[in-house]
């Protein structure tokens, strides 16, 4: 029996769902992506700590995803185990009266929700964002001039050697698309949150206000992996694209959308080679017009 093998009957014996050869075009929003040689689906924290800690022993790579929306996955897949959070990961709770526990597989949308419907305000620019918790926390991911960092205080994580532990305050290294969990290659499990207490009528007003901003302008319609690029010191990188006269530019199944040129969308078949071509003609075209390097947001996988 091999490692994945091990690792997968392993991971059933603890009580997840093990699926293998998983399309991951079928998990994250590009609805780009070969298969991964597991996707493993976790519920409790001590299924997570076995996992992560069999997984170092036998050398099987581990790759957490959460809503896959900032992700581009090769299209020969991924080799090792994808892990997707539920179950207790997704359970949104008040721990004090302004102060939020959200797990890292829930949604944004249904963090967002839940400080609503407790008269919590802080997380409104998250309303809209395709994406975890988790990954949320990971990237530090902010619009319209507010960002994670803003309400962020602690995430508990797991190590790659099944280690319970967490990160509090300036720990959290927070910059701009920038965590500490960018570059210590521990999982994100739950995150704190410190909300303050504010008008449902007000709350609901501004999540409204922002969703239909997005909606006006995103090109939510179609499957993307939301901004490509980050956005450049005094600059915004869709403007800087769409000045270039790239709107509209395909290769193969991916365009630069009309709608918004920060965006790469899928309009059916696109490959990742499509996108990271496409990728390349916006970076090289824009650093010749501008002299602007624009830098990937998205993640590249397998």
């Amino acid at each position: 029996m091999n490692q994945i093998d091990q690792l997968a009957q392993a991971a059933e014996q603890f009580g997840c769902k093990v699926c293998r050869d998983e399309p991951m075009s079928l998990h994250t929003t590009f609805k780009i992506g070969g298969p991964a040689d597991l996707l493993i689906t976790v519920y409790t924290k001590e299924a997570i700590k076995e996992l992560y800690r069999l997984a170092s022993e036998l050398f099987v790579p581990l790759l957490p995803i959460g809503n896959g929306s900032n992700m581009l996955v090769s299209d020969s897949g991924i080799r090792g185990a994808v892990v997707a959070l539920d179950g207790d990961f997704r359970q949104i709770t008040l721990a004090e009266p302004n102060v939020v526990e959200c797990g890292a597989g829930a949604t944004l949308a249904d963090a967002c929700l839940f400080a609503k419907v407790n008269s919590l305000t802080g997380l409104e620019f998250a309303w809209g964002i395709p994406g975890a918790a988790g990954g949320a926390a990971f990237m530090n991911a902010g619009a319209y001039n507010c960002e994670m960092k803003s309400v962020l205080t602690a995430c508990t994580h797991v190590t790659k050697s099944g280690e319970i532990s967490t990160l509090t305050g300036n720990e959290l290294q927070l910059g701009y698309r920038h965590s500490a969990y960018t570059d210590n290659g521990c999982t994100i499990l739950s995150l704190t949150l410190q909300l303050q207490k504010g008008s449902k009528e007000l709350i609901t007003a501004s999540m409204d206000d922002l969703f239909n901003r997005r909606k006006s302008k995103q090109p939510l319609e179609l499957p993307s992996a939301g901004s490509v690029f980050k956005r450049p010191e005094g600059n915004f990188a869709g403007t800087l694209i769409e000045q270039c006269g790239l709107k509209g530019r395909t290769v193969g199944g991916a365009m630069v959308s009309q709608k918004h040129a920060g965006f790469i969308v899928n309009i059916g078949g696109a490959t990742c080679n499509d996108v990271l071509n496409l990728i390349d003609i916006i970076k090289n075209t824009v650093y010749q017009q501008t002299n602007v390097a624009l830098e990937c947001e998205v993640k590249t996988f397998g």
